[in-house]
């Protein structure tokens, strides 16, 4: 089997930035209590008429199919990580296809959340593996501005979250000591509600209810106690799975890139892995959590700043609603 390689990255993030001082003219909530909680100074939100999911991911894929010295008319396949589509159906994945102007090939959608992008690259891996395709775009873009709870009531979660994308493309490697070595996939649905918008739901009458708006189902609920312990167990576990996988050790990384959950997250899984502060990735701080789209924003940013080179050993890590976790690692 020959392995996939990462030929092309790219992202894109509205221009429309929100800092904290902005969320406090909307909510009982302070810069200092974000900071100190989330590490989050400033995120992007969408600007109407202008973003939507599927033309962002287009934006991002664009750079990365450049980059890869490719034509969007030589990608095989789309695989598109999102928890925020653009319509219930179809999948935002086809919508993207349309923006790139791609005709007749495969268009996947993902739905693992903040584990998204990492899930839909092993899902790319496995079709370059099997010779089935040759380059297939792997995207992952939200918008979650819409979809919170501005008030009081909602200012746990709100504060956290942004929207952006990014894209890779993936494309056979030249050598099976380079490229995608292995990618590692979780998950534990017992804890589901734990991290969650459950409506609209499918299993009531009436999908979407005056009751289910008013008592604010519709928006993220999260028991931020709950997932911060289980984050900070299950991110090293499939870090340490991946370089175990492969044989080597936590001095041996270049640079992490984690999924950017909570600084605080971020800095535990440094510190456990025993890693230097310029070996992790963290882009949080202007970004905030994008979910599906913050491994590839991170990914695409650290590439444009010279931190990842031809030979490093880079791992993508992530974890979120579901509960899902996955890891990938990478021989650039």
């Amino acid at each position: 089997m020959r392995n996939s390689r990462i030929a092309g990255v790219g992202h894109y993030v509205p221009e429309n930035v929100v800092t904290n001082k902005d969320l406090e003219k909307l909510m009982d909530t302070s810069d200092e209590w974000i900071r100190e909680r989330t590490g989050i100074v400033e995120r992007r939100y969408f600007q109407e008429g202008v973003d939507t999911t599927a033309n962002m991911g287009a934006a991002a894929a664009r750079k990365a199919i450049q980059m890869a010295g490719l034509e969007p008319k030589d990608i095989d396949m789309i695989v598109f990580a999102t928890l925020s589509p653009d319509y219930v159906f179809p999948g935002s994945g086809v919508l993207m296809q349309r923006e790139l102007g791609l005709k007749n090939i495969p268009a996947l959608d993902v739905r693992n959340q903040c584990s998204g992008f990492v899930y839909a690259l092993s899902v790319g891996d496995q079709f370059i593996k099997t010779g089935m395709y040759n380059n297939i775009l792997v995207v992952g873009s939200e918008i979650h501005s819409t979809g919170l709870d501005f008030s009081t009531r909602g200012r746990g979660v709100s504060v956290i979250f942004g929207d952006g994308a990014g894209a890779v493309v993936l494309s056979p490697s030249d050598s099976n000591d380079k490229g995608i070595l292995s990618t590692h996939l979780h998950a534990d649905g017992e804890f589901a509600e734990e991290l969650a918008v459950t409506a609209p739901n499918s299993n009531k009458k009436e999908r979407l209810t005056h009751e289910m708006i008013d008592d604010g189902s519709v928006y993220p609920y999260m028991n931020g106690n709950m997932v911060f312990k289980h984050a900070v167990t299950r991110f090293p576990e499939v870090i340490e799975e991946a370089l175990n996988k492969n044989g080597y050790k936590p001095e041996d990384i270049d640079l992490l890139v984690p999924h950017q959950a909570n600084l605080r997250i971020t800095s535990f899984i440094q510190q456990k892995m025993g890693l230097p502060t310029e070996k992790v990735m963290s882009n949080i701080q202007k970004y905030g959590n994008t979910t599906a789209a913050s491994v590839p924003i991170a990914l695409s940013e650290a590439y444009e700043e010279g931190r990842i080179k031809e030979g490093d050993l880079v791992c993508l890590a992530a974890f979120g609603s579901g509960f899902t976790w996955a890891s990938a690692l990478i021989r650039w």
